[in-house]
């Protein structure tokens, strides 16, 4: 499918998003990552915010990012961390991979952002080993109907525009689950301590799996 490039977005964001992780948002990502083993993927990886937070476990690290000044830096901080990470060119969307080759597959704060919801889900799925793991932090949709119907129009008319394609009225949790997972193991959550707009306060985390 055609790719939208953000190169804007992509040279302002990393300082702007610097100051979520000291305010909490660091701890829940190393929280998250804590558990994961063997071969992992992670699907936008960015700037490489997450890098610091996997565990020795995980034995073998490849990282999709289609903004290339956001690559340039996940390489650097890879390097820096003196940390073996293949990050490679690639969307969601259509990942470069083989099929059934992770144990896991990381998302945090990227599936608000892909063109097709449905289309990189079914890339995740696809890519995961039978029984793998999806283990996300994603913002989504309010649970408010009415609140709901007001982050499509605010999305429409700036926060997708300014935020490299971020949609905050998403249901994610559903796609999850349309996508074939077992979505037993993500949990909502809300997040008032980050300064975001109260539309992106609502939150899943945690894992979903590949049936066996």
């Amino acid at each position: 499918m055609p790719r939208r490039a953000h190169p804007l977005f992509a040279r302002w964001y990393p300082g702007f998003a610097a100051p979520l992780e000291p305010r909490g948002l660091g701890e829940r990502r190393a929280r998250l990552l804590a558990p994961l083993t063997g071969r992992v993927l992670e699907v936008g990886c960015g700037h490489g915010v997450n890098f610091p937070h996997y565990p020795a476990a995980v034995t073998d690290l490849v990282a999709v990012e289609p903004e290339a000044r956001l690559r340039d830096l996940a390489r650097e901080r890879a390097a820096a961390l003196e940390r073996d990470v293949t990050v490679l060119d690639g969307q969601a969307e259509a990942l470069p991979l083989e099929s059934g080759s992770f144990d896991a597959v990381v998302t945090t704060l990227v599936l608000c952002s892909v063109e097709d919801q449905d289309r990189a889900l079914a890339e995740i799925h696809r890519v995961l080993k039978p029984g793998g793991r999806l283990w996300c932090l994603e913002h989504v949709a309010s649970s408010n109907r009415a609140v709901r119907a007001g982050e499509r129009v605010f999305d429409a008319a700036f926060w997708s525009h300014a935020f490299g394609g971020c949609r905050t009225g998403r249901e994610t949790g559903a796609a999850i689950a349309r996508a074939g997972f077992d979505t037993a193991g993500l949990a909502p959550r809300r997040y008032p301590d980050l300064p975001f707009p109260l539309s992106v306060s609502p939150h899943l985390i945690g894992s979903a799996r590949k049936p066996a």
